[in-house]
């Protein structure tokens, strides 16, 4: 049996106060244990559905959560859009032919893991199935037609049930194929996910819950009965700070998926970012083999170190011996910082300089020529030929990215999204 996914919902209607109310919400659900986010925007205009993608945007990027979009979305436009804002999928509403092309649209350019099939109608369903079975990878189901996709598919399904009695909730999810449940039962803010799930877990049902295989009895710490944390970036590999936990702080941590360490000074329990705002996403623990040292990598939202650097490893090395480093993201990093360092500082005589100079026309035809020198470069038996020709088109690759101000975690984070 899948694990059951408990996926609580609000919605959005476009006013920019309600962004940062709308981020305090999607934390308190994720601190409750919800699964996902789906977010409902019932803006009415088109400022308005601009303000609630950059609520939506806020969200994606300030919690651990995947975000599924619904409510305004009635051109392929929207899909793109609210992917682009960091949701994980998009509900596309097919009550009729219009929301089947739509759906088909969407899943023609990002495949139908992207795209969920709003559906409340069961003869809308039958009519349409071998569409929606191509084009979408769950089903929302708002009219209680789970039994008849059932009986024609095995889609997964979400359910949205007017139901509120607990014993209800058990009956449906322990359906085949319900992927997970949404609606004002799993969106009551009272409402303790983490219990819910422990309860559905006693009655046969698996939930998606997070526990050690190592038990904290079992690892070894240090004379003041802590672990030591080396916590790490996910995405670059750069090691962000060295904290310690203690037992709660271990479990709160696993539970919660924010890193949570224990702080000597106050000899208090320590969510990183609980003040700051640049919480700490748990993307895996793994301890030493001593059992004694734990490798925390994480999604790190803006800085780590107090001082507002990135990493608190930012002061000057006091042994160092020449290198190059090889690693892949380091390397268009630093390029990308010397091309930005250009822009801001022009340097007479630099070739960088001189594109900016000639603006983004000039830039873009580059970026072409270089394309084209690839192809050229791929078509001859010396591979070296076309590593020289990809790293000319990076180059200006990067000074197109520098001047409409794009940057490489903006690439990476977008690509992680397609994995």
């Amino acid at each position: 049996m899948m694990n059951r996914h408990l996926i609580p919902c609000f919605c959005l209607y476009g006013r920019a106060e309600e962004e940062k109310e709308a981020l305090e919400q999607a934390l308190s659900y994720q601190e409750s244990g919800a699964d996902a986010l789906l977010l409902l925007d019932e803006s009415e205009d088109d400022a308005g559905h601009e303000a609630a993608l950059s609520a939506i945007r806020g969200i994606c990027e300030n919690t651990g959560l995947p975000v599924y979009a619904a409510g305004h979305i009635r051109r392929f436009e929207d899909i793109k859009k609210a992917l682009y804002a960091g949701c994980h999928k998009v509900v596309v509403s097919v009550k009729d032919d219009s929301g089947i092309d739509l759906l088909r649209e969407g899943a023609r350019r990002f495949g139908k893991e992207s795209l969920i099939a709003g559906c409340s109608d069961a003869q809308v369903f039958a009519s349409h199935k071998e569409t929606i079975l191509e084009c979408a990878g769950l089903i929302l189901d708002r009219g209680g037609i789970t039994g008849a996709v059932r009986a024609l598919s095995d889609i997964p399904v979400i359910l949205w049930p007017e139901e509120k009695e607990f014993s209800d909730i058990v009956r449906l999810l322990g359906q085949p194929h319900v992927y997970g449940l949404t609606g004002s039962y799993v969106s009551d803010p009272s409402l303790s996910l983490y219990a819910v799930k422990e309860t559905l877990k006693e009655n046969g049902i698996s939930a998606e819950t997070h526990e050690s295989p190592v038990p904290w009895a079992d690892i070894k710490k240090n004379a003041d009965g802590l672990l030591p944390v080396v916590t790490q970036d996910v995405r670059t590999g750069d090691v962000l700070m060295v904290a310690y936990m203690n037992e709660e702080a271990f479990q709160t941590t696993i539970r919660t998926g924010r890193m949570t360490y224990f702080s000597r000074s106050r000899q208090s329990l320590w969510v990183k970012g609980e003040t700051s705002g640049h919480y700490q996403y748990v993307k895996s623990l793994t301890l030493d083999c001593d059992n004694d040292t734990l490798l925390a990598k994480v999604s790190q939202v803006g800085a780590a170190c107090h001082t507002g650097n990135r990493t608190c490893f930012f002061q000057p090395p006091l042994y160092e011996r020449e290198t190059k480093d090889a690693n892949p993201l380091a390397v268009f990093q630093q390029v990308y910082d010397v091309i930005m360092d250009r822009q801001k500082n022009p340097r007479e005589g630099s070739y960088t300089n001189y594109l900016f100079d000639k603006g983004i026309d000039k830039i873009l035809k580059k970026v072409g020529e270089e394309c084209t020198e690839i192809v050229i470069a791929a078509k001859n038996p010396d591979p070296q030929e076309t590593v020289y020709e990809i790293s000319d088109f990076m180059y200006h690759l990067m000074v197109l990215m520098a001047l409409k101000g794009i940057s490489w975690e903006d690439v990476t984070n977008e690509l992680s999204r397609r994995e």
